[in-house]
Parts: structure tokens; sequence; C-alpha cells
């Protein structure tokens, strides 16, 4: 059924906690380090990536994650692939993750609210058609957990995925490069790119350029600032985003739905308080 109201948005902000786990909870990088790795990003593309197999090359990876700046991705993959195998990875991932959940949520990990929330969220991550959403389609191939925090890790990753996908189709409609997406993004909250921590890192002269060809397009001003066509153009993605991820949710009932919300509701609220936001 379709819902009176979009839902997206407000399950991005429930969803989004438990999608983040892997990133802001010590214990998934700890798991896979401890495989051999050689450090968080390590960690990270191996964990990422590991459902695409091992042979599927750096500039594949780079094309479906979409906001790597060149050359990223190539200094992990496939060096991560000498190191562990991609079925080590995604395990280690799941184990470090289910750790990270339980020690965060203390006893509501075994509550039956998580359980019930796991059930309706994979239900709905696993409804979705996969065609034109890679890493989406990707992470569908990989079993699906038993242990309920284990499935409801599975599920907000897969529908964090299914979104994010969704929002690389948003980015290219509107013709917004990967790196110029952390940019937008910056400047969309005032934040200065150069302080953006996605791409803070970049060489000054690599920014600058990227910056510069934002301001030839219009959307960056000589201020440095966004123009209103660039806030225009922020708010055409992220409504973009929002309508290419609502269709999961389609699947449930307005009951349905109104539980899976509540019972999300605490799990969420913990792991937004524990990270260092």
């Amino acid at each position: 059924m379709s819902h009176p109201e979009p839902v997206a948005r407000r399950m991005y902000g429930l969803i989004e906690p438990l999608g983040l786990v892997p990133y802001l909870a010590d214990e998934s990088d700890q798991a896979l380090i401890s495989l051999g790795l050689r450090n968080q990003w390590d960690a990270y593309f191996a964990g990422r990536a590991a459902p695409f197999g091992r042979s599927v090359p750096a500039e594949v990876i780079h094309s479906v994650f979409y906001n790597f700046a060149p050359g990223e991705v190539a200094r992990h993959i496939p060096k991560v692939w000498e190191l562990t195998t991609p079925e080590a990875a995604l395990a280690a991932r799941e184990r470090g993750c289910v750790a990270g959940i339980r020690r965060i949520l203390g006893d509501l990990a075994d509550d039956a609210g998580v359980e019930r929330a796991a059930d309706l969220l994979l239900k709905a991550a696993t409804s979705a058609p996969a065609e034109g959403r890679a890493l989406y389609a990707a992470l569908r191939t990989v079993p699906v957990p038993r242990e309920p925090p284990a499935r409801l890790w599975h599920a907000a990753t897969l529908l964090r995925e299914h979104r994010g996908d969704g929002h690389i189709v948003a980015l290219v409609a509107e013709g917004i490069g990967g790196t110029e997406a952390h940019v937008l993004h910056a400047l969309s909250i005032d934040m200065p790119a150069h302080e953006f921590g996605r791409v803070g890192h970049l060489r000054a002269a690599q920014l600058t350029e990227v910056i510069e060809g934002m301001r030839d397009r219009g959307l960056v001003g000589a201020d440095g600032w966004l123009t209103s066509a660039g806030r225009s153009a922020k708010e055409r993605v992220e409504a973009m985003t929002d309508r290419l991820a609502e269709a999961p949710y389609n699947t449930l009932d307005a009951g349905e739905l109104g539980r899976l919300v509540t019972d999300l509701e605490p799990i969420s609220a913990a792991l937004q308080a524990s990270f260092p936001w």
C-alpha cells in the first residue's frame, strides 16, 4: 500500500543510527582489523565492498561508492583481499556490529521490541526492486542473520544502501559529482568546505578546483557559500532521495509501520546518544 504521508525521511532518522554502527562503534573496526587489515579505512572498504566479492576492481567500487576522491578506493581495493577474504570480512563486520549494538543497548538488545523491529524492518528491506541499485542488490545476496540484533542491523544496512543508491541517482540527475556532493552538503549546513571531514583531507589545490567548478556552474558564489541555485539543487537532491527511498515501506500497512516506529524509537535514541557526533 502507499502511505498517505511520505515516510522515508522519518524512517531515515530512525534507521541511520543502526546503519552507522560499523563506522561509529569501535567493535566493527576491531573485528575487521583483527583479520590482518592495516587500518580503519581498510576495514571500511573491506566491510562495505565485501558483497561484491574479491574480483571487482577498484574502479567499479569507486563508481558504486561514488563520493570518494580519485585514487582513494585504489589505496585499499584490491589490497584488502590479499589480507583477508570477503566472506571473512562480512562475518567479522556482522560480529563486530552486533557486539557494538549489544554494548550500547544493554538489556534492551534482548527486548521483544528488537525482534519485532527486526522482522518488520527486514520485511521492508527485502521488498524493494533491486534494479539500478548495485550496492543494495549486492547486499541482498548476503545471507540474513538469525539473531535479532544482527537481523535488525542487517535490515537497516540494506535500507541504508538502498537509500544511498537512490541518493547517487539524485546527485547524477543534478550533475553533482562525488566530491562536489560533500562540498554541497558542508556549505548547506554553513560549514566551510575545508572543515568538512570527508573533503578536509584533500590538497588545497584539489579542493579549490572542485569549488571553482561549482562556482562556474552558479552553485557557489564569489563569497564561497552556496547561491540560491546551489541551495535549490541541494533541496532537489534531498527531495528526490526521499522519493526514491519510499518503495520499501510501501509493503508495510499503517499498523505495521506504527509498531515499527514505536519499537525503533528507543533503539535509535540509545544508539544516537552513544555516538561521538
